[in-house]
């Protein structure tokens, strides 16, 4: 079953959907270094001097940095299925080059392989 142009309009919206929301919230906790590659850095906000504060600061960049990788990774993952729709393999199994099935697809719309493959 081959995706039709309606369905792959809806996908890809939602994808550019995904990516402008995961770049805002990125843009709270870090600072983009490339983003056209999805590549954000932590900031590291100074709240004071003495010890209390300190910890504060630095319990408040480990929880960012966290958060930063995760939202980094996802958006990583939706500017390559953004690409694999430029290049026509939007949908396509990177393991066994089958079809992606739909339900997978709107489930998780940068999914890179089929179930069986997952």
């Amino acid at each position: 079953m081959t995706l039709d142009k309606k369905t792959l309009e809806e996908l890809r919206t939602t994808l550019l959907k995904e990516k402008e929301e995961l770049e805002k919230n990125l843009g709270k906790i870090a600072r983009p270094i490339d983003k056209e590659e999805g590549d954000y850095e932590t900031t590291f906000s100074e709240i004071g001097t003495d010890k209390e504060d300190n910890a504060t600061e630095v319990d408040q960049y480990t929880q960012n940095l966290s958060v930063e990788n995760t939202l980094e990774k996802k958006l990583q993952d939706v500017l390559d299925a953004l690409e694999r729709f430029e290049n026509g393999t939007y949908g396509k199994c990177e393991n066994c080059d089958k079809e992606i099935p739909l339900e997978r697809l709107k489930a998780n719309p940068s999914a890179r392989t089929c179930i069986k493959c997952k």
